[in-house]
């Protein structure tokens, strides 16, 4: 090998892979709730059995199963035009973000030096409204450790991703904040943060909430960021593992044409 892939292996060989990805299964929360539910069924087995739930049939020795799924399921990522109607569409905040769709999304966006911000401390106590995460945190976390660059992936850690448990242990997820409005949401960036984050540079920011928007009007932070050609990455998990800086990030969506977004593996890399 030459000196270059020398010296990339011997770096990678010294990396720890950080899996930031949420597992994704109809009994957990990994779905937005009035949208399509996450299905995940058998197509074929290895041999025919017969069940008390109906016969599972066998076209060869293999087995499959058939997905049904939202764009926006598990870790995954909003394109653009999510939140941005095309451009002549005549609709409110249109514009050529807007024709961004998942599949033109270039892949080095959704990667870089990670900036991890530690906004669990951040709470709300009024149900389903999230507290919004001001540009001063943001302003603090620099302080400490410098201001951001053009290209860091900014990873706002809320802990949330601790209430994605499976059947009713995860209803403090999403159910009790969006559906039943018992429980406060998770914090979430005001659009005045977002505008400072594209100020620095940033275009692609993620969190380990189920959104970047906040539970009570997710627009804001949506039209702001995207508007302004970021991207999000949401419902990660695992940034505890993460360094404020020091780790790389890189998430990978499936090629959705047309997509409003996709979901897809999030990783990270930490030096061993």
């Amino acid at each position: 090998m030459s000196d270059p892939e020398n010296e990339l292996f011997s770096l990678l060989s010294r990396c720890e892979v950080i899996d930031l990805s949420v597992p994704v299964a109809e009994d957990l929360p990994c779905f937005w709730p009035g949208h399509q539910p996450f299905q995940h069924k058998t197509s074929n087995w290895f041999t025919a059995e017969h069940r008390p739930s109906g016969n599972v049939r066998s076209r060869g020795p293999y087995t499959t199963r058939w997905l049904a799924l939202d764009e926006h399921t598990g870790t995954h990522f909003d394109a653009p035009s999510h939140f941005i109607p095309p451009p002549g569409s005549g609709l409110p905040d249109a514009g050529e973000r807007g024709a961004i769709t998942a599949a033109a999304v270039p892949p080095a966006q959704l990667m870089g030096p990670a900036a991890v911000l530690d906004v669990s401390g951040v709470s709300g106590s009024e149900p389903g409204t999230s507290p919004l995460v001001g540009p001063d945190s943001l302003l603090a976390w620099e302080s400490a450790h410098g201001e951001l660059r053009t290209g860091d992936v900014v990873l706002l850690r809320t802990g949330w991703d601790s209430r994605y448990r499976r059947g009713s242990d995860g209803d403090g997820y999403l159910h009790d904040v969006v559906v039943t409005g018992r429980r406060p949401g998770w914090p979430a960036p005001a659009a005045e943060t977002i505008e400072l984050l594209l100020a620095r540079g940033v275009r692609c920011t993620g969190t380990d909430a189920p959104s970047m928007g906040a539970a009570h009007d997710p627009r804001p932070a949506h039209v702001a960021g995207l508007g302004g050609g970021m991207v999000f990455v949401e419902a990660l998990t695992g940034l505890a593992a993460l360094p404020a800086r020091g780790a790389w990030f890189c998430f990978l969506p499936l090629r959705l044409e047309d997509g409003s977004g996709a979901p897809g593996r999030a990783v990270a890399l930490r030096p061993a």
